[in-house]
């Protein structure tokens, strides 16, 4: 049973193929994670929500969580997140821009790939022209727009200039980018994927099981684990379930609910990854009744984030300040934190004349949480007088829906650079404005601070735009999530970091007592 669902483990039998239990052994039931320094040996088992049969080992099509995982686990990109969100060199050992910011160059540290053949400057360059390939649909090529691929080169094996179309003091975020990873020149067959990661490939049955073997020569040291197994099944349930039952070590996105249910319990203990995902409303600024600064303004005082957080994420996350990033490199921690003022909400209702209006709040199961966020805002809203409608849409189309339909909706996001998030949603040309904010203004001062090699000056002009945004922008932030994975007591080294950087679902670190 390399795959695993709630029926099969609660079946009468719910036995383990001899396969599953290759490697592992009982361990200490303490309640906590181990203690202790790290240990080596043995079979890491990790269960994650999984896409099915048509899953595939190519790093450039990551896009669900487990193949995140999986591929920082066999590959390397150049560099990475810090939780934080600021960038850390990975494969690249360092690099250095010109004056005018213009043409970068990066140099490789010494690695190798799974084969024995050492990572050099073609292979980046090849990697990268196969996501920018613009025949194909690669998650990251819009992050790798900004390169001039034919006027980039290898001025030898571990070095890589690259020239960009325009100045930019954020190319290291390119580097560090979501699914850019580098590959062996000119692969394109994943069946058996060679990697520089700290892991290797074994065998995979797609939609089921992945196993990988250490590699005892990774250029930042050797796994502690000599297997890392990664098991799907789709159930939050099922994966709690097949952790308390020992059939793995590691389950992945559990939720508050759960956490809480089996505190105190001597055979599973919890991680909080912190910041790791901000929970908001969007607001559109191009049409009625949100056009109205007024009856923005009354939004954010009318909304109780901390009932939210408590209501919606049982208490796991910190209360939001209309602001993407709390805790990220350039948050603007100086603004100060908007609190509830129902009164003053109701007088800029009737102000709008908006007193019995009838709004829309669109959600859906799009997301977990999402449902149940509406419901309470809804019920805030008709406190400051406010007619509210609760539309449920499609799952499946949510995120295309919302994009340009409607005025108001529930919205979530993952870690990512304030920057990214700048350059995402809300210059006028982004492909993802779901609140329609299009200031020329904005636009200047975003072109401004990535033309600033300095950092102090690029960090007042971030903080800047965050503080326009503060004031007039259609994101009402009302929490940060922290998400939680739980283990078996045995499991040691589990980091606390955001979704998406460089320490989460990371296994190469872990150990197992």
């Amino acid at each position: 049973m390399h795959s695993l669902n709630r029926r099969a483990f609660l079946g009468a039998t719910a036995g383990l193929s001899a396969a599953l239990l290759t490697g592992c052994g009982s361990g200490p039931a303490t309640g906590t994670a181990a203690t202790g320094g790290p240990r080596k040996g043995g079979r890491l088992r990790v269960a994650f929500a999984g896409g099915g049969a048509q899953e595939t080992l190519d790093p450039h099509l990551s896009n669900l969580f487990v193949e995140a995982s999986r591929s920082k686990a066999m590959f390397d990109k150049l560099a990475d997140y810090g939780p934080d969100l600021s960038v850390r060199p990975r494969l690249a050992e360092r690099w250095e821009a010109d004056a005018g910011l213009t043409t970068w160059r990066v140099t490789l540290r010494q690695a190798g790939f799974h084969n024995g053949k050492p990572v050099r400057a073609a292979d980046v360059l090849s990697s990268y022209a196969r996501i920018a390939d613009p025949a194909r649909a690669f998650r990251a090529k819009t992050t790798l727009a900004v390169i001039d691929l034919k006027r980039s080169r290898a001025v030898d094996d571990r070095t890589v200039e690259f020239a960009l179309k325009q100045p930019f003091a954020e190319f290291p975020n390119v580097l560090a980018a979501f699914g850019v990873f580098i590959v062996p020149e000119g692969t394109e067959d994943f069946t058996r994927p060679v990697g520089s990661g700290p892991f290797s490939f074994v065998s995979f049955e797609p939609g089921r099981s992945l196993l990988l073997k250490r590699n005892a020569d990774y250029w930042e040291g050797a796994p502690h684990v000599d297997e890392l197994q990664y098991l799907i099944s789709n159930e939050e349930s099922a994966r709690v379930n097949a952790l308390l039952g020992g059939q793995v070590d590691y389950a992945h996105d559990i939720t508050a609910t759960t956490a809480r249910t089996y505190q105190g319990n001597d055979r599973l203990a919890v991680t909080r990854l912190t910041n790791s995902g901000m929970q908001a409303f969007a607001m559109k600024l191009d049409r009625a009744p949100f056009n109205d600064p007024g009856l923005r303004e009354a939004m954010f005082l009318l909304a109780d984030r901390g009932q939210l957080v408590d209501t919606v994420l049982a208490g796991a996350g910190q209360v939001g300040n209309d602001l993407f990033g709390r805790g990220y490199q350039y948050y603007a921690e100086e603004i100060p934190q908007r609190t509830r003022d129902l009164e003053k909400a109701k007088w800029l209702v009737e102000k709008a004349g908006a007193k019995g209006m009838k709004i829309q709040l669109d959600t859906s199961a799009a997301a977990s949480g999402f449902v149940e966020s509406a419901s309470v805002f809804a019920d805030q809203m008709r406190q400051a007088g406010l007619d509210v409608n609760v539309a449920m849409g499609n799952k499946d189309t949510y995120w295309k829906d919302i994009l340009d339909k409607g005025s108001l909706c529930c919205f979530r996001s993952g870690a990512m650079p304030i920057e990214t998030h700048f350059a995402q949603r809300l210059l006028s040309t982004s492909t993802v404005n779901v609140t329609k904010w299009k200031r020329p203004e904005f636009d200047a001062l975003y072109t401004k601070a990535v033309s600033l090699a300095d950092e102090k000056a690029r960090r007042d002009v971030y903080a800047e735009m965050q503080r326009m945004q503060h004031a007039e922008g259609g994101y009402l932030v009302w929490g940060f999530a922290d998400w939680l994975v739980a283990t078996s007591p045995r499991v040691g080294g589990i980091a606390d970091a955001p979704a998406n950087t460089l320490d989460w679902a990371r296994f190469d670190k872990v150990w197992l007592a």
